[in-house]
């Protein structure tokens, strides 16, 4: 019984590995696949309505994909707005710059004895090792944007596909499954429509939580536009790592030209890195798993491992797919275990 046992667990972890390498190596075509079945999932109650209304299939798709490229062009142009008004700041925030380097500059040869022409070549050796390193990191943007770019056409067309031929990809996946099963996996897949769903407002909800707290920690300290702002930060977080460094910019700028002290900047940044720890390890956990009914621990792993196997895409499938898992073994008695490992301790309602 004990030898069985011990087979049975070699075999998941063999399992493990080999899906585990396949994600990381196939992830050029995962993951916009991926975010494919994450679109057509949330777009799919709002297609099926829409043909209840008479829409003809395709009609109703081209329709609900028109109205995701609208939402994704005005957080584009709210990103283009706040870069403009950032450029219109540029010469104020220029010459605050030079003064606070002459300052800097007059403090290290007064006290340091670090005279003007050392700092001069030492300001020349870190351009040029800024300039050696620029020509890979300008190869990495092009690159990463090519790809951006590529995955821009490729989810669309997926998304179309999949909700235009979704009983012909339902009736192949019951195929798998042996026939008195069938109902048990159509009830599966209506559970991972509404989780999908369920996640987006999960996202929506840390969105909206984000966006007050950046708003009232920029108003206690008096930044000027503080609900634009924080509202914005939290839109432009959608970015990983990028997104919310982007939505600092402005604020610190604007309060440093504003109050002429370095301090309100500063400011500006405890406000944000507060929120961006709490968004990471309270808020995002707590707001994805309520809805996903899957454990707080389990959600920060499968972030985690997430991470490590796709990036920052992955940290966002990642969770879905682990809701997706819990659905499964909450319907097969065999992967009871894991039903209870992953649970919240909350019946499903």
């Amino acid at each position: 019984m004990e030898k069985s046992a011990d087979i049975n667990w070699l075999k998941w972890l063999q399992f493990t590995v080999l899906v585990s390498v396949t994600l990381y190596f196939g992830s050029t075509l995962f993951i916009p696949l991926s975010f494919a079945l994450l679109i057509s999932f949330v777009l799919y109650p709002i297609c099926v309505w829409l043909e209840k209304k008479e829409f003809p299939r395709w009609a109703a798709i081209a329709l609900c994909l028109l109205l995701l490229l609208a939402l994704v062009g005005g957080l584009g142009y709210l990103l283009v707005r706040q870069m403009l008004r950032f450029g219109a700041e540029w010469p104020q925030l220029q010459g605050k710059l030079k003064a606070a380097w002459g300052n800097i500059s007059l403090y290290a040869e007064t006290h340091f004895g670090f005279d003007a022409t050392k700092q001069v070549a030492w300001l020349e050796g870190m351009a040029a090792d800024v300039a050696s390193s620029a020509f890979s990191l300008v190869q990495g943007v092009v690159y990463t944007s090519a790809v951006s770019l590529v995955l821009l056409v490729l989810i669309p067309i997926y998304v179309a596909l999949i909700l235009y031929n979704r009983e012909a990809l339902a009736r192949a996946l019951y195929s798998f499954f042996p026939k008195d099963e069938h109902q048990k996996i159509h009830q599966i897949l209506l559970e991972t429509i509404t989780t999908y769903y369920n996640f987006i407002k999960g996202m929506a909800i840390v969105y909206l939580v984000v966006g007050v707290l950046n708003s009232l920690g920029l108003l206690l300290i008096g930044v000027p536009h503080a609900i634009f702002f924080g509202v914005a930060a939290s839109v432009l977080t959608f970015i990983p790592y990028v997104g919310i460094t982007i939505g600092a910019i402005l604020p610190m700028a604007v309060a440093w030209i504003t109050y002429d002290s370095m301090w309100y900047p500063l400011g500006v940044v405890l406000v944000f890195g507060v929120v961006q720890y709490l968004e990471a390890n309270l808020i995002f956990p707590w707001a994805v798993s309520a809805r996903l009914q899957v454990n707080m621990l389990f959600t920060l792993l499968a972030i985690v491992a997430g991470g490590i196997l796709w990036g920052a895409s992955g940290m966002i499938l990642f969770i879905p797919f682990l809701a997706i898992l819990k659905l499964i073994a909450d319907k097969h008695e065999a992967m009871r275990p894991i039903s209870l490992l992953l649970g919240s301790g909350k019946e499903r309602r």
